[in-house]
C-alpha cells in the first residue's frame, strides 16, 4: 500500500504520515468535547478533515513542491461528511483553512460530491478507509439528532465549537510534527482550585473587618459564596461601586468551578487599563504563572510573529502560546477580544472558542456592551450556556435589563448572588446628587465658577475630548488648585497611566486638584474625589461617575457631591448616546432621588432599548440562523468606528528608542507589539488622511505619528479641531 503524507519533512527529516495526523487530530478534537454525546462527531470530524490529502495531486505537491493552496483538499472531507448527512462536521471541515463559510458557499463547495460528480472520489475515499482503518459503518451509526429544528442557533454555536476544536487540534498536531519543543511547552496544569481558594481566603483574612463598609463587603461575599453550589447557568453580582466585585466574583467563581467540574476562569473587561489593574491584583494573590492577559489582536495567527527570544522565561513563552487557544487556568481579556472571536469565522480567532466550554466567564462592567448588538450578544451566550457547559456571571454597579420580557428575547433566568441588593445600595449611599442650574445649559465660564465655589479637589467629566480640552484650557491661568490634570484617549496609555498615578497620589495627600476628563475614568479607575461634576449623559455614565466620588465613604454624613450639568454646545459622541442621555435627563428631572434606587438602571435600560435602539441592528441573529458565518463575521463589531493605531514617536526618549530598535526588524513579535501599545493612540482614518504628512507607514505595517504631542493633553495638530478625529 502506498505511503500517504500530511506534511513535508521536519528538522528530523521525518515526513508526517497522513494517517498519524488524522488519528492524532481526532484524539485531540474528541478530548475537547464537553459532553460524551458529542465525542463521536468530534472524533469523526478530526478523522475526515484532511481526506482530500489522499489525492495523488496533493501527494505530488508535497513531494515536488508548488504554490501553497494549489491543491484544495478541505472540500473533500466536507463533501464526504455531507454525503453522510453530518452537516456540522461538513461545515467545520470546509472552513478549517479558509474560515467558516456562508451556507451558500458550503453548498457550492460540497455539491459536486453530493451529486457524485467527482470522478475520483470513491477511489480516494477507499484509500482513506484502508490507510486509517476507519469503519464506515461506525460513521453511519452517528447520532444526527443532537438538535431539534427549533434549536437552530444552538446548532450554529455547536458548529463554531466543533470548528474551534478542529482548528486547534489540526494546528497542535502539525506543531508537534514541525516544532516538538514548542508543542511540549504547551502542556500545562489544570486550574489549581483548592490552592487558589486557600490563597484568596488568606488575602481576605488580611483585610480590615472594622467599619460598616468592610462589614457589608464581607456579608456580600458570604451571600455570594452560599450560592456557589448551584448548577451551571447565568448569575448576577450587583454591588455598589467600591464593594469589592473583583475578589468577590473570583471567590464565587472558584467554588462554583470546583462544584461543577469546570476547567478555567475567564474574566472579560471593557478597557485595557482595567485589565492591567485586575490582572495585577490576581497575579499578586495567586502568582504570576496562573494568570494570562490577552488584550491584543495584533499579529493574531501570524506564526512568524512569535518571539523566540532566549531571554524569555518558560512561563512567558507558555503564555504567548496560550494567547492562541486560551489553554490556561485564568484568562483576563477584553470585551472586544472575547465577542469578536465568538462571532468570527477566521481560524486564528476561533481557535480559542472551544476553551470557553467548561469555564466560568465573569463579565465586569457589562453595562458597556454596545446596545446595537446586545440581542445577538445575549443570544450567543444563551447558546453557549446550553451547548458548552459554561456559567456566566454579570458584574456591575449598574445591572442592565438582560432578562427575557415582552418584545425582548433575553435570558430566562439570571440568579442574583446578593439576596437584597436594594438594602445594600441604601446602606452604601455615599453621595448627594444635585442639578447645576436646573440642567439649563451653561457655558464654560459658568461651569468653572461653580467648580471653583466648591473649594475642594474636583473631578469634571465631559462627553467629548473637545469639551475636556476647552475646559482645561480655560483653567490654564487660574491658581485656584495646587495641580490641574487633563485625561483623554488623545493621550497614549503610558501617559494616561502616569497621570492617573499622580492623581491618586495627590488625592491620598489631600491636595486640592482639578481633573478634567472624558468618560474613560468611569469604569475601573478607583479615584476618590469629594466632588464630581458630570456633563449630562446616559444613566450608566452618570451612576459610574458617582462611583468616583466619596468612594471609601470617608466624608461622614456630609457625603460627596455629584453635580450634573448641561453644557452649551457640549456635543455627544453619537446619536444613540445622545438619545440615551436625553432619556436619563427626563427620568432624573422627575425625581433625582431615583438615582439611589437599585432598580433604576434596569428600568432605564429596558426603556431605551425599547424606544431608541434596535438591539439587533445588523440582523446578526438571522445570519446565524441561516448558518452564514462569513456574513456574521463581517456584521458583528463591538467598536463600530474604524480606527487606526498611531505610534507616537515624540512622546518620550523611550518611545523614540523603541521605534529605532524595531524599524528594521523583518517581523515584529507579540512582545514588540505589546511594548508599542504603551505609546499608541487610536485615531479615526480621517485624522490620518488630513495629517498624512506627519504619518508614516512602516514596512511591518504599523503607522508612526511624527507630529506634535502635548505632554498635558496628548496627540495634537490643532487640538480643538482635531477632537472629532481622535478616538
Amino acid at each position: 500500500m502506498p505511503e500517504y503524507y500530511a506534511h513535508s519533512e521536519n528538522s528530523r527529516n521525518e515526513k508526517h504520515r497522513l494517517s498519524k495526523h488524522l488519528h492524532q487530530t481526532a484524539r485531540f478534537v474528541e478530548s475537547f468535547a464537553c459532553h460524551d454525546i458529542y465525542k463521536t462527531i468530534f472524533k469523526i470530524t478530526g478523522l475526515l478533515h484532511d481526506l482530500g490529502k489522499y489525492q495523488p495531486e496533493f501527494q505530488s505537491y508535497l513531494a515536488n513542491g508548488g504554490k501553497r493552496g494549489s491543491v484544495p483538499h478541505a472540500s473533500w472531507g466536507a463533501g464526504y461528511a455531507r454525503i453522510l448527512k453530518v452537516l456540522e462536521a461538513s461545515i467545520a471541515i470546509d472552513g478549517h483553512h479558509k474560515g467558516l463559510p456562508d451556507k451558500s458557499t458550503w453548498k457550492s463547495d460540497t455539491e459536486p460530491f453530493k451529486r457524485g460528480e467527482v470522478s475520483e472520489f470513491e477511489k480516494i475515499k477507499q484509500e482513506f478507509i484502508n490507510d486509517t482503518g476507519v469503519n464506515e459503518g461506525d460513521i453511519e451509526k452517528l447520532n444526527r439528532s443532537l438538535f431539534t429544528k427549533e434549536q437552530g442557533l444552538q446548532r450554529e454555536i455547536f458548529i463554531r465549537y466543533l470548528f474551534s476544536a478542529l482548528t486547534d487540534s489540526d494546528w497542535l498536531s502539525t506543531e508537534e510534527h514541525f516544532e516538538q519543543d514548542t508543542f511540549k511547552m504547551r502542556i500545562g496544569v489544570s486550574l489549581p482550585i483548592d490552592d487558589m481558594i486557600h490563597k484568596l481566603d488568606k488575602e481576605f483574612s488580611k483585610k480590615s473587618k472594622e467599619g460598616e463598609i468592610n462589614q457589608l463587603r464581607n456579608d456580600a461575599r458570604n451571600q455570594a459564596l452560599q450560592k456557589a453550589d448551584m448548577p451551571c447557568g447565568f448569575y448576577s453580582l450587583s454591588l455598589p461601586t467600591g464593594m469589592g466585585k473583583t475578589l468577590t466574583s473570583m471567590a464565587w467563581a472558584l467554588r462554583h468551578a470546583k462544584k461543577s467540574g469546570l476547567k478555567r476562569i475567564i474574566i472579560v473587561l471593557p478597557y485595557i487599563n482595567i485589565i492591567d489593574q485586575t490582572a495585577q491584583i490576581l497575579k499578586t494573590i495567586f502568582g504570576e504563572e496562573w494568570v494570562l492577559e490577552h488584550h491584543s489582536s495584533y499579529n493574531e495567527g501570524d506564526r512568524n510573529g512569535r518571539d523566540e527570544s532566549e531571554s524569555c522565561s518558560p512561563i512567558e513563552k507558555r503564555k504567548r502560546l496560550a494567547c492562541e487557544n486560551w489553554d490556561y487556568p485564568v484568562i483576563v481579556t477584553t470585551t472586544v477580544q472575547f465577542f469578536e472571536s465568538l462571532f468570527s469565522n477566521r481560524p486564528s480567532q476561533c481557535r480559542k472558542i472551544h476553551n470557553i466550554a467548561e469555564s466560568v466567564v465573569i463579565f465586569d462592567e457589562v453595562q458597556t456592551l454596545p446596545k446595537e448588538v446586545i440581542l445577538p450578544t445575549i443570544q450567543i451566550l444563551k447558546d453557549i450556556q446550553a451547548v458548552m457547559k459554561t456559567s456566566f456571571l454579570f458584574c456591575t454597579a449598574t445591572q442592565p435589563a438582560f432578562e427575557k420580557r415582552q418584545g425582548f428575547d433575553g435570558i430566562s433566568d439570571i440568579y442574583p448572588l446578593i439576596d437584597d441588593p436594594a438594602a445594600l445600595y441604601e446602606k452604601t449611599k455615599r453621595v448627594e446628587y444635585r442639578l447645576l442650574n436646573d440642567l439649563k445649559p451653561i457655558d464654560y465660564g459658568g461651569l468653572l465658577e461653580a467648580v471653583i465655589q466648591t473649594g475642594n479637589a474636583t473631578l469634571v467629566i465631559f462627553n467629548t475630548k473637545k469639551a475636556v480640552l476647552e475646559f482645561y484650557n480655560c483653567t490654564s491661568k487660574l491658581g485656584d488648585w495646587e495641580k490641574k490634570y487633563h485625561l483623554s484617549t488623545a493621550m497614549c496609555p503610558s501617559h494616561r497611566k502616569a497621570v492617573i498615578k499622580n492623581i491618586r497620589d495627590d488625592l491620598e495627600a489631600k491636595k486640592k486638584i482639578l481633573v478634567a476628563s472624558t468618560q474613560l475614568i468611569e469604569a475601573g479607575v478607583d479615584f476618590d474625589f469629594p466632588v464630581v461634576f458630570r456633563a449630562m449623559a446616559p444613566l450608566e455614565a452618570v451612576i459610574q461617575s458617582a462611583g468616583r466620588c466619596n468612594r471609601e465613604g470617608n466624608l461622614g454624613e456630609l457625603g460627596g457631591k455629584v453635580f450634573l450639568f448641561k453644557l452649551q454646545d457640549g456635543g455627544m459622541p453619537g446619536n444613540t448616546y445622545s438619545a440615551c442621555a436625553g432619556h436619563a435627563e427626563e427620568m432624573i428631572k422627575q425625581d433625582i432621588n431615583q438615582l439611589h434606587s437599585h432598580t433604576i438602571f434596569n428600568k432605564y435600560y429596558a426603556q431605551v432599548i425599547q424606544l431608541y435602539v434596535d438591539p439587533d441592528k445588523f440582523n446578526i441573529n438571522e445570519g446565524r440562523k441561516r448558518f452564514d458565518f462569513e456574513t456574521v463575521n463581517d456584521s458583528y463589531c463591538i467598536i463600530q468606528d474604524i480606527t487606526k493605531g498611531l505610534y507616537v514617536y515624540n512622546y518620550s526618549d523611550e518611545s523614540r528608542q523603541l521605534l529605532h530598535s524595531l524599524e528594521y526588524k523583518e517581523f515584529l513579535s507579540r512582545d514588540d507589539y505589546r511594548k508599542m501599545q504603551a505609546y499608541t493612540v487610536q485615531v479615526y482614518e480621517h485624522f490620518v488622511f488630513q495629517n498624512r504628512q506627519m504619518c508614516k507607514t512602516m514596512d511591518q505595517g504599523f503607522m508612526v505619528w511624527y507630529g506634535n504631542y502635548d505632554h498635558q493633553t496628548g496627540i495634537s495638530v490643532a487640538p480643538i479641531e482635531a477632537d472629532n478625529l481622535v478616538v
